[in-house]
């Protein structure tokens, strides 16, 4: 196991060590290597830049080195929350893979945990359910949304085609509200998928 795969949140050279970059070509392909290579250094260039650059690289790295494919068929499993390392090594994740690669991409470049959430949504043009990555500069700003099926980071009310559920990220969950503003609500659903993936990051997978 990857056992400082929870480093991605922090000291990036932790984690991208030799002998991370031989289990990564022993557990998915050297194909692989180049994309975690790729991805270390856009997550140090990140730590250059202010938050809204590093937004628009976290996005873009990520819709483009994943593509998206169901958890029924990529996993064989009805809902599976795929870790960093399992979303770019396998190279495919569902629409909350996307928002889970982007928050710890984010984290690790600096951006502070409190101003993103993972957010439940209705997608209304397609009538699913959905997770994007939300970013609030402060916590009266209109939010920023980071997604898979519009690639354009747009602020949340030119999103109208999306209808806010409940967001959550590592320090518990919210129900949403009009503007973004948000309420704990630490005992739904979420958190167990939240606590397992974490789990998961922390034993390297």
């Amino acid at each position: 196991m990857v056992s400082s795969a929870v480093c991605i949140a922090t000291i990036t050279d932790d984690l991208f060590t030799e002998d991370f970059f031989k289990l990564i070509e022993l557990r998915y392909s050297s194909d692989s290597v180049e994309d975690f290579s790729d991805w270390r250094d856009t997550i140090n260039k990140g730590t250059t830049l202010g938050d809204y650059e590093r937004l628009h690289l976290a996005n873009q790295f990520a819709n483009r080195r994943i593509r998206f494919v169901s958890d029924s068929d990529h996993w064989h499993k009805s809902d599976y929350w795929a870790t960093p390392l399992e979303s770019l090594g396998t190279k495919g994740g569902d629409c909350e893979d996307f928002a889970i690669f982007k928050y710890f991409t984010l984290k690790a470049m600096g951006v502070d945990e409190n101003k993103m959430r993972l957010r439940y949504v209705r997608a209304l043009l397609i009538n699913e359910p959905h997770m994007v990555l939300i970013y609030f500069e402060n916590p009266k700003a209109m939010p920023l949304v980071l997604d898979n099926l519009k690639t354009t980071i747009l602020p949340a009310d030119q999103r109208r085609d999306l209808k806010p559920v409940y967001s959550f990220n590592g320090q518990g969950l919210w129900l949403a509200k009009a503007q973004g503003l948000s309420t704990a609500k630490p005992n739904s659903g979420g958190t167990k998928n939240w606590t397992d993936l974490v789990n998961r990051i922390e034993n390297g997978e």
